[in-house]
Order: structure tokens, then sequence, then C-alpha cells
């Protein structure tokens, strides 16, 4: 009798160890990449950390497509979002699970208030007003303020004039620190200074993806993979409402922060193409649209925003 309850027992346990194993199997997601897949696109990833050659590669990449923005060929994710490290193992995690993702801790800044600094010697004074009438238009049209670094301050933007593009942060995060925001030295209106683009970036680290991630892009815009530089198809992720939301505010295809039709071509043929009519140039960096400052207002849940 001993002998046979403890086989039985034993036979018990097992059975108990197997059904919590296959439970515990069942609620772990499974990885759908390959390893090969996987180890693609860290180093992908890794690609679009800041360099110190970044400003040759910068200028190929602006030789080899002109017809795209100069954000767009500043090579950094998406052109031109900087990316930690926690974000970048993150995205690895949720790749590897058949997922796009992007976590930012998070994306407003506290009271609305972005504080920043211009890097010691970065701008002459023409650049430098190109800037500050990027920040007077913002203040003008939303409740965010901007105030210059105090020495007490440690969680602030550094706005850099690096040979190699222009690139940002997205979003506030305190463990951060410094922030970077960097304008490759031009003539204002002309590559990074052009006053679009400059809102475009300090958008970017208020707290914005690009137009064309968000989760119904495919309803207006079609990607035309065929046309896309080898190694930059990952730059056209589409993210779930559960990341990113619109806001209530309808799709802009001339929204300053939506890529022009020519990003990453490897041909000079278009890689996004509209699929609605609409008023205006795709990509255009000329002004900031009357959505774009809505996004901004709502986001920051300025007074009449959601009126």
């Amino acid at each position: 009798m001993y002998v046979a309850y403890h086989v039985s027992a034993v036979i018990m346990y097992k059975l108990a160890i197997l059904v919590c194993s296959l439970g515990l199997a069942a609620a772990t997601p499974s990885v759908v990449r390959s390893r090969e897949e996987i180890q693609a696109f860290r180093s992908f990833l890794e690609s679009t950390k800041i360099t110190t050659d970044d400003g040759e590669l910068f200028l190929a990449r602006s030789k080899a497509n002109p017809l795209a923005n100069p954000e767009e060929n500043s090579g950094k994710y998406e052109g031109d979002i900087i990316l930690d490290d926690f974000i970048m193992e993150n995205m690895i995690q949720e790749y590897a699970l058949g997922r796009n993702a992007y976590t930012w801790p998070n994306t407003k800044w506290p009271e609305n208030t972005v504080v920043w600094e211009f890097g010691a010697g970065e701008f002459g004074p023409q650049q430098q007003a190109a800037i500050l009438e990027g920040i007077r238009d913002i203040e003008e049209k939303t409740c965010v303020r901007f105030r210059y670094r105090q020495p007490g301050d440690t969680v602030y933007v550094r706005v850099t004039g690096g040979s190699g593009g222009c690139y940002a942060h997205v979003g506030y995060w305190e463990s951060r620190g410094v922030h970077t925001m960097n304008l490759a030295r031009n003539t204002p209106g002309v590559g990074c200074f052009r006053h679009a683009t400059i809102v475009h970036e300090w958008m970017h680290i208020i707290g914005f993806l690009h137009m064309q991630s968000t989760y119904n892009r495919d309803d207006y815009v079609r990607i035309v993979q065929e046309n896309i530089s080898p190694g930059t198809e990952n730059n056209f992720a589409i993210y779930t409402s559960d990341l990113v939301s619109n806001l209530n505010v309808e799709y802009d295809y001339v929204s300053c922060l939506h890529y022009g039709p020519y990003a990453f071509s490897n041909n000079g043929q278009p890689t996004i193409v509209a699929l609605q009519e609409h008023e205006g140039q795709m990509g255009q960096r000329v002004y900031i649209t009357e959505r774009d400052w809505l996004r901004i207002n709502r986001h920051y849940n300025c007074a009449g925003a959601w009126d």
C-alpha cells in the first residue's frame, strides 16, 4: 500500500510540475522573430547612436538623397530621434515578440515648461535668433513655456550645432539629465535652420513622434517598400493606439512632423504616397499647421484646447 501510494504521489507531483510548466509557458509571450532578425534589428538601432563621423555621414546621405528633409538624413532612429539605451532594449524585446514599441517614462515637461540652454560657443547671433524665433512661435501658439537654464537646473535641454544633422530626444525624462537637441549650423532658412525644422525638433523634445508613425497612417499613406534604402525599413514603424494618441486631431499630411515623400529613398522615387486628396506639400518645413498647434495644446491640456 505504501509503495503504491508513494508511486502515485510521485506521479501526481510530476504531473503538477508539468501542468505548472505548461501554464508558465502559455503565459510567456512567444518569440516570433529569428535570432538573425533580432540581431539585425539590434545592429540597426546601434547604428543610430551619435558618433564622431556623423558629419561626414550626414553629408553623404544628403548628397545621395537630396530630395529628403535634412532631419530624415541625420542617421538617427526615424532619421532624427535619439534613443536612450533603455528604450533600445525595450524595443528589441518587443520586436522579438513581433511588436513595434517605443517607450519613454514621460512626455510632458513639468509645469509645461522646457528648461534649456545654448551649448557654449555653438551658434552665431543669427542662428541663435532663429532658434529663439522657434521658441517664440511655440509660446505664442500654445501654453508650453521655455525657461533658460539656471545653475541649479540638472534636467534641461542643451541645444548644440554639431555637423551631424538635426535630431533630438523625445519627451522629458528626469533621469536623463541633459536632453539633446542638435541643429547642424547653417544659414537661417536653410537645412536644419528652416523654421519648421527647428519647431519639428522642439516638438520631439516636448513629447511627439512623427505623424506617419501613428496607428491609422495606412488609411492615409502607402509605404512603397521597394523604394526604401536597404537597412532603413524600420524607420517606417507604425505604433498602436496604446502607445500614441492622435488627440482627436485628424491626420495631417502637411504637419511639420510628417516625413516628406522621399524619406530614405534608395532610387530617387517616393517612399510615401498619399492615399487621399490634400492641400499643401506633404512633409513641408516652411510653416507649422493649425493641427500641429492643436496637438501640442491638447497634449499639454492648454486652456480651450478641447473646446
